[in-house]
């Protein structure tokens, strides 16, 4: 008779509900004959049967009632409690022996293999579960997977996991873990593989993370990979960026420890062209199974590569069109320029901000001329243009709006500068203020598609209005002020040796010179920690941002020293991580993708 709880590694009954995510992404690969690992599934139903056995439920859920997924030491606390209770707790007899029985009849002796957490909300299109689960590698023996079956199931209760799950909405309730078991691929190299460029989005081409040994300092972010992008229709090599490899993770008695890559493979090709080419013609066929672009961890052992997990990539940048070949203007006669608040928009728009965002930018600035120059209509109804989804100032006047403003140039100098002061400290800066912050007060994450809208309208048209308060009037006046100073000091003031007027206008207290000492003060806190400095040097941006969010300290670092300056960063973040450099909202700001920042 077989076990309601094991499950063989392409069996069809092999679900997200029976067996999770990874699971059935495994048992989906597995039934079209691609090179899977031999193994078994635990299904959640086990998980289920040993969380009833030993009265749990109620305790996770008093011990979640205490969460807030914006706190991140009460995301800990509630983990902690919930992990002791799956420590302490009994696999029952039935489940213990189904186990046992399925790892026995795996080939060879106390085979060494994986055992895998597969939770039913993970590796799906729209959200990423990546490493919130633990995966345990050259597990030998059937007590020792019995051990590492609750450590899974206690991994669906990670801290981050749990922060993960509320952020997106997902309920805590009902939520269960499979575990996957299979025969541990003894890699020489692993790695993983995109089946679309990550950076720019192309589905033409595929991009591999190769490294020695074990995958784990691959995916774990422990070591900086080879990396490789292919052409993905003919497997050639595109481009190649051979690392100093300087970590690996091998096999111990059973376990796995990471250990220093021997000196003759750190600087050498993990993949040769031939094998990368391979590796992707593999990939293509996974991509094709799902119809949609895969990411892929993948190892090889005695010249075979081996799949152990594919998931669909959950954010992946649109493919940047062809460069244009015209550049069309709406019509004849037409002047289209790019300078002061067009050059906060360098690239070409997104179409969220150029729907949105670039109507909240026409309105206001089509009230400010209105109010200027007295009556509207002198100003072109559109001041910002597109051409080619690039950002122009519309500057075409016709002959009755050009004598309009020349005839009362006087009167429109007179009511830009009367009040500049007070239009943006008393009116535009803090109605802006008070916006954003009624807004950050709201659960937006449940808010509808309609509220969501109203918000990105609302915030758009404020934080228009008070940049406009600011250029229409106190920047101006710096300007003209500036100008004044400068003719003055230099006719009647500077003699031969004496430094320029600009000298004694710099260095005033901002904010801008305020979040460059903030980044200065950190980076020289950093250089006096010889392992940090040395692994925030070594390791590339992105990897960094990813460390930076699962909060493992990296080897050679000193723990404490990890943990504060993750403090530091994140306070540097939450104060100044909202600075934009690109006024279209659809780019992320640093607090939103450190990893540009992380880069200086």
């Amino acid at each position: 008779m077989k076990s309601p709880y094991i499950l063989s590694i392409s069996d069809p009954r092999a679900s997200i509900t029976t067996v999770g995510g990874k699971g059935a992404s495994l048992a989906r690969m597995a039934r079209a004959g691609l090179a899977i690992p031999g193994g078994f599934y635990l299904s959640t139903e086990a998980y289920q049967g040993f969380v009833a056995a030993n009265g749990l439920q109620p305790h996770i859920l008093a011990a979640l009632e205490q969460v807030d997924a914006e706190e991140p030491g009460t995301l800990e606390e509630a983990s902690q409690q919930i992990r002791q209770l799956f420590s302490r707790g009994q696999i029952p007899p039935d489940i213990a022996d189904a186990i046992v029985q399925a790892y026995v009849a795996l080939p060879g002796e106390d085979p060494a293999v994986a055992v895998r957490s597969s939770a039913t909300a993970e590796d799906l299109p729209d959200a990423s579960f990546a490493g919130q689960q633990e995966t345990y590698l050259n597990i030998i023996g059937p007590d020792a997977v019995l051990e590492a079956t609750k450590k899974c199931w206690a991994s669906l209760w990670t801290a981050r996991a749990i922060g993960y799950r509320m952020r997106q909405g997902i309920p805590s309730e009902g939520m269960a873990l499979a575990v996957v078991v299979q025969l541990l691929v003894p890699a020489e190299a692993a790695g993983i593989l995109f089946t679309a460029n990550p950076m720019n989005g192309r589905r033409d081409q595929a991009v591999i993370s190769a490294g020695w040994g074990l995958g784990d300092a691959v995916v774990g972010g422990l070591v900086t990979p080879d990396s490789l992008t292919l052409d993905k229709a003919t497997g050639r090599v595109l481009e190649r960026q051979t690392a100093d490899k300087q970590v690996m993770t091998v096999r111990t008695d059973g376990g796995t420890e990471e250990r220093s890559v021997p000196e003759s493979l750190r600087r050498a090709p993990v993949l040769s062209d031939e094998a990368a080419g391979q590796l992707t013609h593999l990939a293509v066929k996974i991509e094709d199974l799902y119809g949609i672009p895969m990411d892929i961890e993948w190892a090889l052992a005695e010249g075979q590569f081996s799949i152990v997990q594919a998931r669909p990539i959950t954010a992946l940048p649109v493919p940047e069109p062809p460069a244009p070949t015209e550049w069309k203007l709406p019509k004849h006669s037409y002047i289209a320029m790019r300078n002061n608040i067009i050059e906060l928009m360098a690239e070409p728009l997104t179409p969220l901000f150029g729907t949105l965002g670039r109507s909240a930018v026409n309105a206001s600035m089509g009230r400010q001329m209105a109010s200027f120059f007295g009556r509207p209509g002198v100003a072109p109804e559109e001041l910002v243009v597109t051409v080619n989804e690039y950002a122009y100032y519309n500057g075409s006047l016709s002959p009755g709006q050009m004598a309009w403003i020349f005839l009362d140039s006087v009167g429109i100098m007179k009511r830009m500068f009367t009040g500049a002061v007070e239009r943006w400290v008393d009116v535009g800066r803090p109605r802006y203020v008070a916006t954003v912050e009624r807004w950050q007060a709201k659960r937006w994450r449940e808010f509808s598609a309609t509220e969501l809208l109203s918000a990105v309208r609302e915030l758009s048209e404020a934080a228009i209005d008070a940049y406009m308060a600011l250029v229409s009037g106190v920047i101006p006046a710096a300007w003209i002020t500036e100008a004044l100073f400068t003719i003055a000091y230099d006719k009647l003031i500077k003699r031969r040796d004496d430094p320029t007027a600009p000298t004694y206008l710099l260095g005033f207290d901002s904010a801008p010179i305020r979040a460059e000492k903030s980044l200065y003060d950190l980076a020289e806190w950093v250089r006096a920690r010889g392992g940090l400095a040395i692994y925030l040097n070594n390791t590339p941006a992105p990897q960094l941002a990813t460390q930076l969010e699962n909060g493992q300290t990296p080897p050679g670092v000193d723990a404490d020293d990890w943990l504060e300056w993750q403090r530091r960063f994140r306070g540097h973040l939450q104060r100044y991580g909202h600075t934009i450099y690109n006024l279209d909202f659809a780019n992320p700001v640093p607090a939103d993708d450190p990893a540009p920042l992380l880069d200086t």
